[in-house]
């Protein structure tokens, strides 16, 4: 099973499955795709209009990892469900934060 995550220069960019118009806000743990590929399954009580779930799914991952709000973002799939989050920090911090969040 391959992380569902990258580093990246200035942080990680974190793989992620996301359900939304869930009865709670959580993350499920990791979900290893067809394909090989990794990603952290979440689901969040907001619907997918105007940016509300990525919203509600950036404080769920930033809460999680420990680092401000203003540190994560969609960078990619913002219509879809398979997202990419950057988080940006620490690397070093951040894969150890991370990986204790995905059980690693």
């Amino acid at each position: 099973m391959s992380a569902p995550f990258r580093l990246h220069g200035d942080g990680i960019d974190l793989y992620v499955r996301l359900t939304p118009k869930a009865a709670l806000d959580r993350i499920e743990g990791v979900e290893t795709a067809a394909d090989g590929r990794s990603h952290l399954k979440a689901r969040v009580r907001a619907v997918p209009e105007n940016g509300a779930a990525n919203a509600a799914l950036e404080r769920m991952v930033a809460k999680a990892v420990g680092v401000p709000g203003s540190t994560v973002s969609v960078v990619a799939g913002g219509t879809s469900r398979l997202k990419t989050v950057r988080i940006l920090g620490d690397t070093a911090a951040l894969v150890k934060s991370v990986g204790a969040l995905i059980g690693t």
